[in-house]
């Protein structure tokens, strides 16, 4: 989370600086919508799915239309036939009876054809924005995990969200609103011409103009509509930073909650400016159009009024009414195409943003030849690097590798740990194994198979992940731990928790394997997030498990037990690890040491320290940061039997770090009781 200084001084100046981005320029720059070529057409085809309903709608919407110009007609009879005959004479009642029942009729018609019709807007509408979302989050979903550790988690929600959302109005309304404007301003054209061409010359004089205007007035609203969706990626990245658990530990640790408040209701303040931009642009262009089509109906009666002295016989009163009538209905239909148009003006940043995200082509994908590590020619468990170089996609092109070179096996069954200074790289490599990241040079070969000639899902469907990080849903332990296994039976799930040490203590909580866990498994401590981690990995079953320094954030306690549990998992698995706490993988089949991204060192734990390189350096480092002054030898671990982290059982895997170097065969590790610490020498 960003951490700025509070107001708008120099603290918020420095926050900024912190941040490392000029803010005003990187919003003015992504509120600048990126180009995305025939963007109206690939609109028009989120709706081909919904072809037979438009179809239907469009229908509707013609005859609601038409049916809409008729009443004026009955009108103009209304008053020169049945009112006032021209021929003179008394009103002809039984015509006008006719007549308004017909317009009641008409009335009444329009209206139920109204109804079907927005049912129909409404339903297509709605699934084309559902059709839309899902289609983005399934395409976020197939991105590389590269993608995700440069782009903030506001900014994605943001355009799932937001920009979504924000078109929702233009897919649900805009097909129907232009085809039931259009057939309206059409027909009543239509009609006002058949009543007076010169009259219609008249009232249509103006409309050139006023398309230009808009047209203009289109153009500044789109601006407008992408800084505002921008200035919400922000508040929405603000408030996923700042809200978060971490984030709100992070900032009631360091006192920086009106910091953070700050920084929000200077973001607020942003976005109302620019809602109230977009609420008020376009708002003076459609006063003027409202006063010039309101002020037709007097010129109207005006050039009639010349007309007819004139001595014009062609101008009734009953063409006067109807015209005027006629001409009223413009008024609503032309605005209103005018509207549309302004909206998908307006509505075309948010398109591009949202079509911007789904043209991104996934970094890594499957060949179209591509089998399943069923298929792969090696035993399944495999792995191997071959001179496997690693650059980040967006390294400069002299920048030195990530990774340089890197080449080494594992067999089936075999336990491969990585070591080595914070930076070296020992991460990305795991990261390799299952191609969440892809070499840029050299082969990663998985069940002897290039990774790259193998379906990504079947990779992951062999191989389990347990990270330092451990996820949590905010949910119960039982769905947490299906997350794997949907199906698993509740036999299947508490054996996994029995292998990975933890049924005993989820069977002592109130609610037992119902227990929710809390945003991102807060209310269970790190060992028992842990735990649960290596028991959801069971449930999966995988030949290859992968430990990304799966203790290195726990206890003394918690670690020997949750140690334990993941020595028990990694029997008769591939395992590739990493640790910092050396103690951890003296057991290792292999141990690979990496300092700058290259392997420099290689063997058992014994071997490694018999070498005198860098891993007996960094055993030498562990044991001196293990002495506790004052303390020559080690005291009985007290039994705690009521401690929620019970003690790791005897025979535990993990040792404290001063036995690796008095012990390099590990032969004191094997003889000595767990209860007790051999002491240092």
């Amino acid at each position: 989370m960003a951490m700025g200084g509070g107001g708008g001084g120099p603290a918020a100046r420095g926050g900024a600086a912190f941040r490392g981005v000029d803010e005003a320029a990187q919003r003015r720059l992504n509120a600048q919508a990126p180009e995305i070529p025939d963007l109206g057409a690939r609109v028009m085809a989120l709706f081909r799915p919904y072809l037979g309903r438009i179809v239907v709608t469009g229908i509707l919407v013609v005859a609601g239309a038409a049916i809409g110009v008729i009443p004026p007609l009955i009108v103009q009879r209304i008053f020169d036939d049945a009112l006032f005959p021209t021929a003179g004479g008394a009103p002809d009642l039984g015509l006008l009876v006719r007549l308004v029942a017909a317009m009641i009729g008409l009335f009444l018609l329009s209206a139920v054809l109204g109804v079907a019709q927005t049912w129909l807007t409404a339903t297509v509408g709605n699934r084309v924005t559902g059709d839309l979302r899902v289609k983005l989050f399934d395409h976020l979903q197939a991105m590389e995990l590269g993608f995700f550790t440069r782009t903030k988690t506001g900014v994605i929600q943001s355009r799932l969200q937001n920009d979504v959302g924000g078109v929702s109005g233009v897919l649900t309304n805009t097909v129907t609103s232009i085809l039931g404007n259009a057939v309206t301003v059409v027909s009543a054209l239509v009609a006002m011409i058949l009543i007076d061409w010169r009259l219609t010359l008249i009232a249509v004089i103006l409309m050139p103009v006023l398309i230009f205007v808009q047209r203009r007035v289109g153009q500044v609203r789109a601006r407008i509509a992408g800084q505002t969706q921008e200035s919400l990626s922000e508040l929405t990245s603000i408030t996923q930073e700042t809200l978060s658990v971490s984030g709100i530990l992070l900032s009631k640790a360091f006192n920086r909650q009106r910091t953070e408040s700050q920084r929000y209701r200077d973001e607020n303040v942003n976005q109302v400016r620019l809602q109230v931009q977009r609420a008020m642009s376009g708002q003076g262009f459609f006063a003027v159009v409202q006063v010039l089509m309101a002020s037709v109906p007097a010129v109207i009666y005006l050039v009639s009024g010349y007309l007819i002295a004139g001595g014009s016989g062609a101008i009734t009163a009953g063409t006067v009414v109807a015209f005027t009538t006629v001409q009223a209905r413009l008024l609503q239909p032309l605005m209103g195409l005018m509207r549309v148009a302004l909206d998908l003006q307006t509505s075309r940043a948010l398109f591009a943003r949202i079509f911007e995200y789904l043209d991104l082509v996934p970094a890594i994908s499957d060949a179209p030849d591509a089998i399943d590590v069923a298929q792969a020619p090696g035993p399944v468990g495999r792995i191997e690097f071959r001179d496997v170089v690693f650059r980040y996609p967006d390294a400069a092109a002299d920048a030195r590798p990530t990774r340089g070179g890197v080449s080494f096996v594992a067999e089936p069954g075999q336990h491969v740990a990585f070591v080595g200074p914070s930076g070296a790289g020992k991460t990305t490599v795991l990261y390799l194994a299952p191609r969440f990241y892809e070499a840029s040079a050299g082969s990663v070969l998985f069940s002897g198979a290039d990774v790259r000639s193998l379906r990504h899902e079947s990779i992951i469907d062999h191989v389990g992940i347990v990270s330092q990080e451990t996820y949590l849903f905010h949910a119960t332990i039982r769905e947490n731990l299906r997350y794997a296994k949907p199906d698993a039976t509740d036999a299947e799930v508490e054996a996994a928790c029995v292998a990975a040490n933890i049924h005993h203590i989820i069977t002592g909580f109130e609610h037992g394997y119902d227990t929710i866990v809390g945003e991102r498994g807060y209310r269970l401590s790190g060992g028992e997030k842990q735990r649960i981690a290596i028991a959801r990995v069971l449930l999966k079953d995988p030949p290859v498990l992968l430990l990304d320094e799966a203790t290195s954030a726990l206890d003394t306690v918690s670690e020997r037990v949750v140690q334990e549990a993941i020595d028990s998992v990694a029997q008769g698995r591939t395992t590739l690890s990493i640790a910092h706490r050396l103690s951890t993988v003296i057991g290792a089949d292999v141990i690979h040491v990496i300092e700058a991204g290259r392997i420099v060192e290689s063997g058992t734990h014994a071997e490694l320290l018999a070498l005198g390189g860098l891993y007996a350096e960094l055993a030498a480092q562990q044991m001196a940061a293990a002495r506790i002054e004052g303390l020559e030898e080690a005291q009985p671990a007290a039994d705690l039997p009521d401690r929620r982290a019970d003690r790791a059982p005897a025979g535990a895997a993990g040792a404290d770090a001063a036995r690796l170097v008095a012990d390099p065969t590990g032969a004191a590790d094997r003889a000595v009781d767990e209860a007790g610490w051999p002491p240092l020498e």
